[in-house]
């Protein structure tokens, strides 16, 4: 994929690519550190540790192409239940 305001690869990054993935050219690095992470139903495949720490290893959602759109979308979505908007 190109690089645009979507997607970034970042082919220089010493940690790339810092999941494990068949598919390098779409590994989107735009969020490099999750936007839902501190939500406790954030969307994602994370594995909560005995510590109580959520270890996002195994995730890839916000590193596929797809991914801004879903997370730019859950935001929105908590945005508008935190000002009361929405009905959770």
């Amino acid at each position: 994929m190109e690089n645009s305001h979507r997607f970034f690869n970042n082919r220089d990054c010493r940690y790339f690519p810092c999941h494990k993935t068949k598919r390098p050219d779409d590994f989107n690095c735009l969020f490099c550190f999750c936007p839902l992470y501190f939500l406790k139903d954030c969307g994602g495949t994370p594995h909560l540790m005995d510590n109580g720490v959520k270890d996002c290893t195994p995730c890839l959602l916000p590193h596929t192409p797809a991914g801004y759109d879903r997370i730019m979308e859950r935001l929105r979505a908590e945005f508008a239940r935190l000002r009361g908007e929405a009905g959770d």
